[in-house]
């Protein structure tokens, strides 16, 4: 007979039966510390969404993707700046006084955090816009293409399909 020795428990039971709590939360003041700068580097694209629709948001949207990329699909609005021509183009594109949002592909690209670095190293005030082109296509809002605008409808499992807001 084989018997299997169970994992070590924790302090909040058994790493098995609560693998979340293997590692414990932090304590509030560090969470707070951590989430607290996690929101001044990044946000979503439902709260840049908003903000444009407002009129003048305060900040400059960037598109860090190449030219078939942007000609395929980008943010209304949004300045056209690749990753590896902010060294040189930067300073022709954007004011070092407004904030930059810059955004990429989506989640599984690090695109707009490399492109966020790069002029942060310039000295820019920059977030990176959280799901990227991706996700603001799947929450509904409208693109431009190189043929002109193009909106599709919400992906119901991203955003409310009935125009709301999320409520978070």
């Amino acid at each position: 007979m084989i018997t299997q020795t169970p994992p070590p428990a924790t302090a909040t039971g058994s790493a098995t039966a609560r693998p979340v709590l293997a590692d414990p939360p932090a304590a509030p003041a560090d969470a707070a510390a951590y989430f607290a700068a996690r929101l001044a580097h990044h946000t979503d694209v439902a709260d840049v969404h908003r903000a444009l629709a407002a009129g003048d948001p305060g900040f400059v949207v960037v598109d860090s993707r190449g030219t078939a990329a942007w000609d395929q699909s980008h943010v209304p609005g949004a300045r056209h700046l690749p990753t590896a021509r902010i060294p040189q183009d930067a300073a022709a594109l954007l004011d070092p006084a407004v904030p930059v949002v810059v955004y990429c592909w989506g989640p599984g690209c690090d695109g707009a955090t490399r492109a966020a670095l790069a002029l942060a190293r310039l000295g820019y005030r920059v977030k990176e816009m959280l799901g990227g082109i991706e996700y603001w296509i799947r929450e509904g809002y409208e693109v431009t293409t190189r043929q002109g605008p193009r909106q599709l409808p919400a992906d119901p499992l991203t955003a409310p399909v009935d125009g709301g807001e999320c409520g978070c």
